[in-house]
Order: structure tokens, then C-alpha cells, then sequence
């Protein structure tokens, strides 16, 4: 269970977000509770949305004080802090908060804050929020999802009861049961262990023992020269939870006898710091995995494609007149297995039944890497490719991602790669993610319509044209960052901050690869946006994302309209 520091570490994240977010009066304002409460709210929708743009969280949040407080502007959330509608996966999340100004480890799961988000479904389902006069921006939320609703596409519903305390809300309980039924939503509780799991320690380091039969493992060496080996174990997934957990005397306990002692341990999720993972209100427990363990637990084996470790030292060792090894893994890592690996921990809090645990096994792949970091992160890369993850999740442990990182971390500069990496160790000045980092090069390249409606592909088939190695120049990059940011600053002094959004952005930053001349070219591009498509009612947004947008666009600039000096990168 998480304790008062884990409470107070969520604390620091959330105000360091809030602090990024906002400008210097803004922040100043605000009393200590309600920036880390603010900030609460960045921090949970990054982590399970996936989305790491600041910029793109705050549209999401509907919140009544928060408005009130940041936007200067009335609402009425009807019970819903936040709305996030996913088109990629047709998922509509809901996100009711409960935030605890001090820790209290007894506290939580009371049933009022879901109770309270019944009005928001029932006026979006029932259509009633057609009645409301005033234009509040929870009636824009209830439009956009009641549009979707009624489509001929299917979507789910998600409402994400999310408290920084110790205690979730039991969604087995008759009245939460017959709300997610009535309703046709999803509930989904997220409490401070679910947080705190993925708030991992860059610098941590693990280690564990295991005791092997000769029989259950097999060893492999390039050479008889090399010190690079890897080993193939048939391991019980009772002592793979032992050497997974967050008990350091116990994963180093390779002697044990009670299977008791595991029934309570808890993950250590800095393990899986560098596995390639989803994010927090995702499907995390695969339920075959689950059922076989509880059906078929001998057929485990057979079913489960394994856990891939990395350690930069491995130490085997012969016990017994070898007929048994020592196994010592320093500085461990889980690079592949990550899902495979919490359900195994969830089906162990839900049924603990030490026979199953013991009698099940699965494959453990164990490397040793020494302290090449470049191999680590291609076993994560390459053992992971196969897997159902987004090509933007597997780049993230990509060398020149994490090249990319340390460049700019000595600019001052927080590079987020995966969600949930907020430094905290240092100030920085700002923070760009890997997602937004790509729209900027690939627009500057000529491409910012691909940049902003084909963003799926950027780590796929575009990315060697973004971030090759002979196509990437650090210098180039870092002006790159600071040219978007004074676009973004210039435009709010132009046409107000309500008119920016990051894709008018970057058409600025492709028209600057023509004419170095900031205004000229926003002007530009306002009047393109006037005039094409003019008699139809297509908003300026959407105007954006169309194929045809760039050639008007392109056809104005060579017309006479657009002439300059190339901006020089």
C-alpha cells in the first residue's frame, strides 16, 4: 500500500506540471492546495491518455473551480472534471476527481463523487443539455459526445473515478453495478497505488536471486571469448512474483519455503522502467492470461510467450554437486512481459492459491548487458516489435529518442518519451514531447499536413525521414523548439491565445522554412484560412487537416503573396 511519501511525491509532480502550464502570475495566484490540485488533474489525464502536451490536457479539463480560477470563465461540470474523446479507439473517458489535501491511510471509497457524475450522462444521454441557455463549456463536452453517440459507430464509455487516496471505490457494490448497467459505461477507479506505480524512479536500481535445477535452464554465448551471455529459465511464477516484487530482502531470498510471504507483496513497477507499457487506464490485466492461470495453470508454459529481463551482471553460480545454480541479477530490468507480468499479480490479489502459483511456469529470458545501454534498449525494442504496441510507444526506447533526451535535458529542457516521465529532479524551463517534437521537424521538412492528420505514421513509416541518424542535427532542433514557441507567442499577441493550436503552429513553421518572417506569414495563413473553402461551414480546424488546405496554401505563397528569405536553421 502506498504510504505518506508516495502521497507527497504525487504532490510534487502535479505542481511541477501546473507550474509548466501556467505563467508566472497565473501560478502566484493560485493557494498551495489548489496548485497541487490543478496539477493533480494534468498528471492523471497525461498518464492515461497517453497525451503529453500540456497544452492538449487543459482542453480536456471541464472542472467548475478550475475554470473559474484559470479560464475566468463560469461552468457547470455537472459531476465531470474532465472529458478526453479518443477517435483513434472510439473510447469516450469521463474523469471524476477526489483529491485529498492531507494523507490519511484509512480513507476513500465512498460512493458520492460517481454518484455526483450521474447528472453529466443523463443530460448527455437524454439530450437535456440542449436546454441549457448559456454557453458553458461542459454543454460543448455533452454536444461532441451526444454527435459521437448517435453515430453509426460503435464507442465505448469510460467514467475514471480517479482519488489520490489509499482506497478505491468497490465497483462490485448493487448501486455501482446497476449505474455502470443503467448507463452503459465502463468504471474504472484509479487510486494512489495505481498512481504511484508509474511515477518510477529513473535512477532506481534492483536486484534478485533465484536458485535453478541444472535442468530448467539453458545458456547461450556468441563466443567462448565473450562476456555477453543469456539464458533461457523455466521459472514458477511464484518465485517470478518473489523476484518482481518491491521487498528487496525478499527478491534476494532465494531459499524460501512459505508461499505465504509473497501473498501480499506488491510489484515493483521500477522494474518495468524501461518496458515498453501502456498507460494507466488501459486494459493492464490480460484476462486469458488470468483464466489460464486459474484453469490450466500446468498449461501456462505453453500459452504465455514469457518475460524478457536485461541485467548488466549475471552471476551463476553451482550449489549442491551442481545439481543446482545460484542466480544473482544485478541492476534488473523487464523489457517485454510487462502485461503478462500484472496479471499474474492481479490474479494472485484476486485468488491466491499457492498451488496454482507454484505448479505454473513461465519462460524468463535473462541478458546480461554489462552496462551497454544501447543494447538494453535494442532487446526492449526488437523483443517488444512484435507485440500489439503503437509505434510511438515502441520508439520511445529508441537510441536517438533517448539521445534526444539528454541533449535536451542539458538545455533545460524536459524531454517526455513515455508518459509519466516528468522530471522532477531539476527546473527545467519547458517541456516538449517526442509526439510534438516530430510535427515540428516533419512540418519544417514540408509536411505539416501529414504532421497533423496522419500522426500515427510519424513513428512509423516517417520516422527514419524525421530522426534518422543522417538526417537529425541537434542545433537544428533546438532553434526548431524555440521558433514554435515564439510563434505560439506572437500569435496569442496577434489574434488571442483562444486562436492558437498547434496545427496552425506548424504551418507556420513550414512557411518560415520559405520566408523568415513570423507575422507576415501568420497573416498569411489566417487569410488562406478565410478564403478557402469559403461558402462551406468547415471550421478552421478542420480546414487544416484536409489534403487540399496546403496546395491553396502553397498556390497563395508562390502567387506573389508570399515572397522572402528562407529562414535559416
Amino acid at each position: 500500500m502506498a504510504g505518506l511519501n508516495d502521497f507527497k511525491l504525487v504532490n510534487i509532480y502535479s505542481t511541477e506540471l501546473l507550474r509548466r502550464k501556467l505563467n508566472n502570475n497565473q501560478y502566484s495566484e493560485l493557494s498551495d492546495s489548489n496548485k497541487k490540485r490543478y496539477g493533480f488533474y494534468y498528471l492523471i489525464l497525461q498518464l492515461t491518455t497517453g497525451e503529453t502536451e500540456l497544452e492538449e490536457l487543459e482542453k480536456m479539463i471541464i472542472d467548475t473551480d478550475y475554470c473559474k480560477s484559470i479560464y475566468k470563465v463560469k461552468n457547470n461540470d455537472y459531476g465531470i472534471d474532465a472529458v478526453y474523446v479518443d477517435y483513434e479507439s472510439n473510447r469516450i473517458l469521463l474523469y471524476n476527481f477526489k483529491f485529498r489535501e492531507k494523507y490519511d491511510a484509512k480513507i476513500g471509497g465512498k460512493q458520492g463523487p460517481i454518484l455526483d457524475s450521474t447528472k453529466f450522462l443523463s443530460m448527455t444521454l437524454n439530450g437535456s443539455f440542449k436546454d441549457i441557455n448559456v454557453n458553458l463549456i461542459s454543454k460543448e463536452k455533452m454536444e461532441e459526445i451526444s454527435n459521437i453517440l448517435n453515430s453509426d459507430e460503435i464507442w465505448n464509455i469510460e467514467l475514471i473515478v480517479v482519488s489520490n487516496e489509499n482506497h478505491g471505490i468497490d465497483i462490485n457494490q448493487p448501486e455501482i453495478k446497476s449505474l455502470s448497467k443503467d448507463f452503459d459505461v465502463e468504471i474504472k477507479p484509479i487510486v494512489l497505488d495505481d498512481i504511484i506505480g508509474f511515477l518510477h524512479n529513473r535512477n532506481s536500481e534492483f536486484s534478485a536471486k533465484i536458485m535453478i535445477d541444472k535442468e530448467s535452464f539453458l545458456v547461450y554465448e556468441e563466443d567462448s571469448l565473450s562476456s555477453a551471455k543469456s539464458y533461457l529459465i523455466n521459472l514458477s511464477v511464484a518465485n517470478l512474483i518473489r523476484i518482481t516484487c518491491t521487498d528487496e530482502e525478499e527478491r534476494n531470498n532465494y531459499n524460501y519455503t512459505n508461499l505465504e510471504m509473497i501473498k501480499d507483496v506488491n510489484l515493483e513497477m521500477g522494474i518495468l522502467y524501461e518496458n515498453v507499457r501502456g498507460y494507466l487506464s488501459d486494459s493492464k490485466y490480460n484476462k486469458n492470461i488470468i483464466k489460464t492461470l486459474n484453469d490450466s495453470p500446468q498449461k501456462f508454459f505453453m500459452f504465455n510467450n514469457g518475460i524478457t529481463i536485461t541485467a548488466t551482471n549475471v552471476k551463476s553460480e553451482s550449489k549442491n554437486a551442481n545439481k543446482k545454480y545460484l542466480f544473482t541479477l544485478e541492476n534488473m530490468q523487464i523489457v517485454n512481459g510487462g502485461q503478462t507480468l500484472r496479471s499474474i499479480y492481479k490474479f494472485k490479489e484476486e485468488n491466491f492459491d499457492e498451488e496454482k502459483l507454484e505448479n505454473s511456469y513461465v519462460l524468463v529470458r535473462i541478458f546480461k548487458t554489462e552496462d551497454n545501454d544501447d543494447l538494453i534498449n535494442e532487446i526492449a525494442e526488437f523483443t517488444n516489435s512484435q507485440n500489439a504496441i503503437s509505434d510511438a510507444d515502441l520508439k520511445s526506447i529508441n537510441k536517438m529518442q533517448i539521445k534526444i533526451e539528454k541533449f535536451l535535458y542539458n538545455q533545460g529542457i524536459d524531454y517526455i518519451r513515455k508518459s509519466g516521465d516528468i522530471g522532477v529532479d531539476r527546473i527545467f524551463e519547458s517541456q516538449i514531447s517526442k509526439e510534438r517534437l516530430a510535427q515540428i521537424l516533419y512540418s519544417h521538412k514540408g509536411y505539416p499536413d501529414r504532421s497533423t492528420n496522419q500522426k500515427k505514421k510519424l513513428f512509423g513509416v516517417y520516422y527514419d525521414d524525421i530522426f534518422g541518424d543522417d538526417v537529425i542535427d541537434f542545433d537544428m532542433l533546438l532553434k526548431l523548439i524555440k521558433l514554435y514557441n515564439e510563434i505560439e507567442e506572437n500569435y496569442k499577441n496577434l489574434y488571442g491565445e483562444r486562436e492558437v493550436y498547434t496545427q496552425k503552429i506548424l504551418y507556420i513553421i513550414y512557411l518560415q522554412s520559405l520566408r523568415d518572417d513570423i507575422n507576415k506569414n501568420i497573416y498569411l495563413l489566417e487569410k488562406c484560412l478565410e478564403d478557402y473553402r469559403k461558402n462551406d461551414d468547415v471550421s478552421k480546424a478542420r480546414k487544416l487537416i484536409q489534403k487540399g488546405f496546403k496546395e491553396f496554401l502553397d498556390k497563395s505563397f508562390n502567387s506573389g503573396t508570399g515572397t522572402g528569405t528562407r529562414l535559416k536553421i
